[in-house]
């Protein structure tokens, strides 16, 4: 017997089953021990008679988010996320830190697919430690990114919102959206939070979520710690 062998005639395992590393042990039939490859990176390890062993690694199919890109412009007049897979149910676009070199003339919508047309409907509700209000806009031609007037310096008082699209790669629906985000009107001394609600009133599917420039000729970027972050979540 050779140190750290156990003697197969004993009933021991020889370690020479294994072959790579993350490999695990299994089975194929009763008293009948067997080694099973180890997966592609992110997948999960799931039950399936119709193999051999019982076992399969598989991607996984419901539940949890994947990051899709993240990006931290620097004087940028726009920032797209193109190529989007229709491979999940749906996304969800966050940002925080972001600020512009135009306190007051310049402003960034969001587009979808880049589409400048009048399909964006949208209700929101705006809160402001100077008053409330309600609003509604019914023929939209893009959902607004207000990050005019963050020019204050520390990253609390940046704009910072996160966008959830509904099913958006479905090609018979409009799609439904959620939007909120909160800045610092640094002109006015003044806090901001809306909460938007809308549809975008296309069949297409999202492939692309576009930030342009609406007004203005400034610049946006992000303080150290912020970032465009884009997820599809499972």
């Amino acid at each position: 017997m050779s140190s750290g062998r156990i003697p197969a005639v004993e009933g021991g395992i020889q370690p020479t089953i294994f072959d790579a590393k993350a490999d695990i042990l299994t089975a194929t039939a009763a008293d009948t021990p067997a080694r099973l490859a180890v997966g592609a990176n992110d997948t999960v390890l799931t039950a399936d008679s119709s193999t051999a062993t019982g076992l399969k690694w598989a991607a996984v199919s419901g539940g949890g988010m994947t990051l899709i890109s993240r990006q931290t412009p620097s004087a940028a007049s726009s920032l797209s996320f193109t190529s989007i897979a229709g491979t999940y149910r749906d996304l969800m676009l966050r940002y925080c830190g972001l600020y512009t070199s135009d306190s007051t003339a310049t402003g960034f919508n969001i587009r979808f697919n880049n589409d400048s047309g009048l399909n964006y409907a949208i209700a929101l509700v705006r809160v402001t430690t100077a008053a409330d209000a309600v609003d509604t806009d019914n023929d939209s031609i893009s959902l607004n990114m207000p990050l005019q007037r963050n020019t204050a310096t520390t990253l609390q008082k940046r704009s910072m919102g996160l966008l959830t699209v509904n099913n958006y790669a479905d090609t018979t629906y409009a799609k439904r959206f959620n939007f909120e985000w909160s800045n610092y009107r640094s002109d006015i001394s003044t806090l901001n939070y809306h909460i938007i609600n809308g549809v975008w009133n296309s069949t297409s599917a999202i492939t692309s979520i576009d930030i342009y420039r609406s007004a203005g000729s400034g610049t946006f970027s992000t303080q150290s710690g912020g970032f465009v972050e884009l997820w599809g979540i499972n």
